[in-house]
Parts: C-alpha cells; sequence; structure tokens
C-alpha cells in the first residue's frame, strides 16, 4: 500500500507502463458498468484501446503504485480535430481518494495542445460518480442517448454526450 503522505504524480505514460496499466485496464472493463469494451477484452486489444496511435496516455503514481490513468485523443479527425476526447480509470479500491479528480484537472490542459474543448460521447446514465465528477469540472450533459450501452447488470441504460469548452 502506498504511503498515504506521498504526493499524487501525474505523468505521460510509456509502452513500459503497459505492464502496470493492464491489471487496471483489465479491472475496470471487467465490471461491464462503464466502458463499451467487453469484460474478457484480450489484452492486445485493450491495449490498442488504451494506448495505440493517436493517444497520448498518462498514468497516475501514488507512492511508486499506478493508482489511475488516462488517455486522451482528438474526439474526431480532420475538421473535428479541434475537440479532446478522453477516457479515465482509476485501480479498484482508490475511488473516492482524489484520483480520478486529479486525472480530470490534468486533462483539461489538452488546451495546450490545441484543444479547444472537450467532449466525453458515452459517459454511463448509471455511473453517478463520473456524471458528478464531470459536472464538477464544468461539463455538461448536451445530449442523451437510450439505450446505448448495455450494461452487464441493469441491462440496456442510457449514455450521455458531455461538454466542456476549455
Amino acid at each position: 500500500m502506498p504511503d498515504a503522505d506521498s504526493p499524487l504524480v501525474i505523468r505521460r505514460a510509456t509502452d513500459a507502463d503497459w505492464p502496470a496499466l493492464w491489471p487496471i485496464v483489465a479491472a475496470v472493463l471487467a465490471g461491464g458498468d462503464t466502458y463499451a469494451l467487453a469484460p474478457g477484452t484480450p489484452e492486445p486489444e485493450a491495449r490498442a484501446f488504451w494506448m495505440g496511435p493517436g493517444l497520448t496516455t498518462y498514468l497516475a503514481e501514488l507512492g511508486g503504485e499506478v493508482v489511475g490513468t488516462y488517455a486522451l485523443r482528438a474526439n474526431q479527425p480532420g475538421l473535428g480535430a479541434h475537440v479532446a476526447n478522453a477516457g479515465y480509470m482509476v485501480r479498484p479500491g482508490h475511488a473516492g481518494r482524489g484520483v480520478g479528480t486529479a486525472l480530470g484537472e490534468h486533462s483539461l490542459a489538452a488546451r495546450a495542445a490545441g484543444y479547444r474543448a472537450m467532449q466525453f460521447n458515452a459517459v454511463v446514465s448509471t455511473n453517478a460518480r463520473a456524471i458528478a465528477l464531470w459536472e464538477r469540472l464544468g461539463f455538461a450533459v448536451v445530449g442523451t442517448v437510450p439505450g446505448a450501452f448495455r450494461h452487464r447488470e441493469l441491462g440496456y441504460v442510457d449514455v450521455h454526450i458531455m461538454h466542456r469548452f476549455l
């Protein structure tokens, strides 16, 4: 367990960090309640999704332990590339400790990379913790897609499209 007094350090991930990121990605996907990738997604497919071309991936370390990650990309190519998109994952057992907030705040620096806004295309409507976080960070629900996510336990639930200018 990391030292509670250690600072949270967020840095760009490298290929060498994948072995530390994979358990987080696998655990979050296994829940079947926040990402469209299926539980049990093979590691090579998950790695391409999280660290593939066009992505800039970051990780959060606490006392030398990787406790969270996010991946940043353009939401659309070409004429839509000025809007960022990102996905976030926190190591199970570390929720509610500020890791997600720190990752979200860090990602808002995407403006320095030329992005004018950030958009989340599929925030699962039952993910109250994520919705509350994004609203605290200035995002608003700009649309809802009915039944667009097949939740592992709840069946078909809505997804929200959330947006904010940077």
